[in-house]
């Protein structure tokens, strides 16, 4: 389909992720992760990467389960966060204004078609670094930490969909968001799709759920600032004991340089270097890839974990056995 010549979403906003181990998810990503925490509301703390300009960049809200809450998204102007929603309600997927909130002014909270929880806005709150915070150079949020992993900023959101193809059409049709890549089964379905809200290659993923659930969570990723980065946080993962799925290692699909981790509350992680490939053509086509290719692996051929495909948040009943049986190879 032809796209508008303006992006209307400027990139994610801030993303909800609920822990049945809140003390523990809490020092992986404030203490590991080098996350400040900026506000506590409730049973939820607001965490933030040091060069994020806005408030926060993680809400984390204890709960009985784990999974992902509400993710939010900036449109680029007052003007296309009106457009989104008018489209969004066309679509019979809005739940209504909301209004302002720890971070952001009054937002529009709406439904994916596999039930996942978003809100768009456009007014927010600008961080303003103390002096303890304070960076050396203005062009920067607040100081490099220095410490853990160091995590700059959010790069991504992956949500498993029991129909992945409905849900991309979502994000074309209605949210104006380009795909940049997806997975053609040999059935001819998509098991998975890659959306961008700008040049950045992608923001929004949707991946097949083999349980067949809706709205469940797959990852998201924090963006350090090189390879050399994620290679170190490996190390300091390792040394935390905190569990290690799947890399370090080279994704074909647009090629994101990764490391999967699950933190303590069972949600799973991705420390990911993926600014180095911008689409700037902005007549770039869909790159597809064929359930063969898949199989391949990824870029150097290492094969998929095979947890990759079975462990999602919440879980479902038996998660635990059901990840232990595809490490087992059964």
């Amino acid at each position: 389909m032809a796209h508008q010549e303006n992006f209307d979403l400027a990139h994610l906003g801030a993303i909800e992720l609920f822990t049945p181990k809140f003390e523990e998810s809490l020092h992986f990503f404030r203490d590991i992760c080098a996350m400040r925490e900026v506000a506590r509301v409730g049973d939820s703390a607001y965490l933030r990467c040091w060069d994020e300009y806005q408030l926060y960049t993680l809400k984390l809200t204890g709960s009985d389960t784990n999974g992902v809450g509400r993710t939010l998204v900036r449109a680029t102007s007052n003007d296309a966060l009106n457009r989104r929603v008018a489209a969004i309600e066309k679509a019979g997927l809005g739940h209504g204004w909301r209004d302002p909130e720890v971070g952001v002014g009054r937002s529009y909270e709406f439904e994916d078609p596999d039930g996942h929880t978003l809100a768009i806005y456009y007014d927010t709150e600008h961080y303003v670094p103390d002096d303890e915070d304070r960076p050396a150079l203005k062009n920067q949020a607040s100081a490099f930490p220095g410490r853990g992993i160091n995590a700059r900023r959010m790069d991504h959101i992956n949500y498993l969909a029991a129909d992945a193809h409905a849900a991309g059409e979502f994000w074309q049709d209605v949210m104006m968001a380009r795909e940049s890549e997806r997975v053609r089964m040999d059935d001819g379905h998509f098991s998975a799709r890659w959306f961008r809200f700008h040049q950045k290659s992608y923001d929004v993923v949707y991946s097949e759920d083999w349980t067949g659930e809706r709205g469940r969570f797959h990852h998201f990723a924090f963006a350090p600032d090189n390879r050399e980065d994620i290679l170190k946080a490996a190390d300091i993962c390792l040394e935390n004991g905190i569990y290690i799925e799947y890399g370090p290692y080279k994704h074909a699909i647009n090629q994101t340089f990764f490391l999967y981790v699950w933190e303590p509350g069972g949600n799973r992680i991705e420390f990911a270097n993926a600014q180095a490939r911008l689409l700037v053509d902005p007549d770039w086509p869909v790159v597809e890839w064929s359930q063969a290719e898949r199989a391949k692996g990824q870029a150097w051929g290492m094969k998929t974990v095979a947890t990759f495909h079975t462990h999602g948040t919440p879980f479902v009943e038996n998660q635990e056995e059901i990840d232990r049986q595809a490490l087992a190879g059964h």
